[in-house]
C-alpha cells in the first residue's frame, strides 16, 4: 500500500471503511473505491493499455468516473475528459487530433459512435450502461482478484478546449506543462498549495458536492482536492436545483462550487421550495466560469448565509490565476480577486505595452503552469505566449491598486452560456456549409439564465432564402445541443472594416448597451 498523503491507497489503508463516493442510493467507501480501481485497472491492462497511453472518458458525473480516474492514475495512462454531449463528428475530431487509444462512455446508445471508431485507431471501446456491439461492457473489465497497484494521486488530465479558429484544441496535463516550461517544483508545489489553500475549510472532513462536468477542468479538480483532503464526495450526475438542495441538506454537504446558471437556478425556485431545505452546513460556496453579479451574491449571502462566496478566475490553459477570498466581494465589488502565489498579471494595449494601474486593457497572464503549446500543436506563437510566459487571455480588465483584478470585456469572441464556453468559429462553420449562406457571424447576446446565449447573424447568396427555423434546424445535427444558435437574423450586409474583417463588437453593442459587464 501507499504512504503518499492524498492517494486513493492511502486512504484505502488509514480509514478503509469510511464513505468515500456517494451517487444517488450508491456509495463506495475508500477500500472499496480502490479494490475497484485495481479490478478496472488489471482489465484495461488485460486489453493492452499501457502507461502513456490516452483514454477519453464520455461520461456524465458518476460514481464509475471516479473509478476509471483512479484505474488510469494506477497504470499511469493519460485521461482525456471529453464532452458526453459531442455529436459523433466533433467526437472523431477530438479523437483524432489527441491520438487516444481507448475510450469509455456512458452514452444510451454507443453503436451510434461506430462509424467513428471504426475510422480511428481506436484499440478498446467500453460501453457502462448499455450492451453495445463494438464494445465491451465495463462490468466485464472488473477482475475478481486484481494484482494491487499504487498511484502518485490523479492521472494526468488532457482537456479540449478551442483557440480562435474555432478547432478543438487539447491542453496537456499540468504536470505536462511544468515540464514543457522547466519550472522548478518547489514553485509548482507553492503555487498548488496556494491554490488549495484558498478553497479550503476549517474541518478534519468534509463533505463536498460536485456537480460541475468532469469534462472540465473543473470536476475532476473538485475531485482531486476531495481525495488529497480524504473528504467524502457527493455526486449529483445532472443538475436540478431542489437536487443539489435535497443533497446539501440530506448529506451536511459543507463544500460546494457550482456556476452562476446554477446559483440562478436555484433562486428561480419559490421562496417555500428553497425554505424545504436546511443549507445551514455550508461553510464554502465557489463560484466562478463566468461573471457574477452583485445582485447574485446578495442572494446567495441571504440564503446561504453571509461570507461564504469563495470566487476565483482562471482558464485551462493557465491554471488558477486569481481568488477572492469570502466577505471581501462587498468591499470590491465586481473584482474576482488577487493573484495566486507565483501568478503574475499584466494589463496590456494594443502593442502589448503595460498600462499603469486603473487603466483597461488585454489581461495577459504567468502561471507555474501556463500552456506553452497545445497537444500535437507546434508552440504557441508570440501573439499569444510572449517570450516571458505570460499568456493572452483574451479578457479585457483592470487592476487596483491592491492588485484586485476586474474583468469587464472579451476581446476574444468566446460565448460562456451557462458556465460552459462557446466557440463562434465553430457555429460559423456549421450554418456556413448551408448553400443558402454567403457569410455568418456569431456572437453572445444577454441572457438571464445562463448569462449568454447564442445569437447568429447571416447573409443570404443572392436571390436565395432560408427561414431561421430551418438553419437551426441545419445545425441540429453538427453541432452540441448547446452551441446551437437559439435566434439566427438574416441581414443585408455585416458590418465591416476596409478590410473586410467583420466587426463582431458592433452587432454586440446594441444588446451588452445597458450593461456594466460586457461578458
Amino acid at each position: 500500500m501507499s504512504n503518499n498523503p492524498g492517494t486513493i491507497e492511502y486512504w484505502a489503508q488509514h480509514k478503509p471503511d469510511t464513505v468515500a463516493l456517494v451517487e444517488a442510493d450508491q456509495t463506495l467507501t475508500f477500500s472499496q473505491w480502490n479494490k475497484q480501481a485495481d479490478r478496472l485497472a488489471q482489465g484495461l491492462a488485460n486489453q493492452g493499455l499501457n502507461a502513456g497511453d490516452i483514454v477519453a472518458v464520455r461520461t456524465q458525473i458518476r460514481l464509475e468516473w471516479a473509478v476509471i480516474s483512479a484505474a488510469l492514475a494506477k497504470l499511469g495512462c493519460r485521461l482525456l475528459g471529453t464532452n458526453w454531449r459531442l455529436t459523433p463528428a466533433e467526437l472523431a475530431y477530438v479523437l483524432e487530433n489527441s491520438k487516444a487509444v481507448a475510450i469509455i462512455c456512458d452514452d444510451a446508445e454507443p453503436s451510434l459512435l461506430n462509424d467513428v471508431l471504426d475510422k480511428l485507431s481506436i484499440d478498446l471501446a467500453v460501453s457502462i450502461d448499455t450492451t453495445a456491439l463494438g464494445f465491451i461492457n465495463f462490468g466485464d473489465l472488473l477482475v475478481e482478484q486484481p494484482t494491487p497497484r499504487t498511484s502518485d494521486g490523479e492521472p494526468e488530465l488532457i482537456i479540449y478546449t478551442s483557440g480562435t479558429t474555432g478547432l478543438p484544441k487539447g491542453v496537456p496535463s499540468r504536470k505536462a506543462r511544468a515540464a514543457n516550461r522547466q519550472t522548478d517544483t518547489k514553485i509548482i508545489e507553492e503555487y498548488i498549495q496556494d491554490v488549495a489553500g484558498a478553497r479550503a475549510i476549517a474541518g478534519d472532513v468534509n463533505t463536498v458536492l460536485i456537480t460541475l462536468p468532469m469534462h472540465h477542468a473543473a470536476g475532476p479538480s473538485a475531485l482531486a482536492g476531495a481525495l488529497r483532503r480524504g473528504d467524502k464526495t457527493v455526486l449529483l450526475r445532472r443538475f436540478d436545483a431542489e437536487a443539489a438542495l435535497r443533497l446539501i441538506d440530506h448529506h451536511q454537504v459543507n463544500d460546494w462550487t457550482g456556476v452562476p446558471t446554477m446559483y440562478k437556478r436555484i433562486f428561480g425556485l419559490t421562496e417555500q421550495a428553497r425554505a424545504q431545505f436546511d443549507v445551514s452546513s455550508i461553510q464554502r460556496l465557489g463560484v466562478g466560469a463566468a461573471p457574477v453579479t452583485p445582485e447574485l451574491k446578495q442572494s446567495i449571502d441571504t440564503y446561504f448565509g453571509k461570507d461564504l462566496v469563495s470566487e476565483g478566475y482562471g482558464s485551462t490553459e493557465t491554471g488558477m490565476i486569481t481568488h477572492m477570498p469570502p466577505g471581501r466581494h462587498s468591499e470590491k465589488p465586481g473584482s474576482c480577486g488577487q493573484a495566486h502565489k507565483h501568478v503574475d498579471i499584466d494589463i496590456r494595449d494594443d502593442q502589448q505595452q503595460s498600462l499603469a494601474t486603473g487603466e483597461v486593457g488585454e489581461i495577459w497572464v504567468r502561471t507555474p503552469v501556463t500552456i506553452t503549446g497545445y497537444l500535437n500543436e507546434a508552440p504557441l506563437d508570440t501573439d499569444t505566449l510572449d517570450v516571458n510566459g505570460f499568456f493572452r487571455t483574451g479578457d479585457v480588465g483592470r487592476l487596483d491598486d491592491e492588485g484586485y483584478l476586474y474583468i469587464t470585456d472579451r476581446a476574444k469572441d468566446m460565448i460562456i452560456s451557462g458556465g460552459v464556453n462557446i466557440y463562434p468559429a465553430e457555429i460559423e462553420a456549421a450554418i456556413f456549409s448551408h448553400d443558402a449562406i454567403q457569410d455568418v457571424a456569431v456572437i453572445g447576446i444577454p441572457n438571464a439564465e445562463f448569462g449568454e446565449e447564442v445569437k447568429a447573424f447571416v447573409e443570404l447568396k443572392p436571390n436565395r432564402s432560408v427561414s431561421e427555423a430551418e438553419l437551426i434546424e441545419h445545425t441540429r445535427n453538427l453541432l452540441a445541443s448547446y452551441k446551437q444558435p437559439r435566434t439566427v437574423e438574416v441581414v443585408n450586409e455585416l458590418p465591416r472594416n476596409t478590410m473586410g474583417k467583420i466587426l463582431k463588437r458592433e452587432l454586440r453593442e446594441p444588446y451588452w448597451r445597458e450593461k456594466e459587464q460586457k461578458v
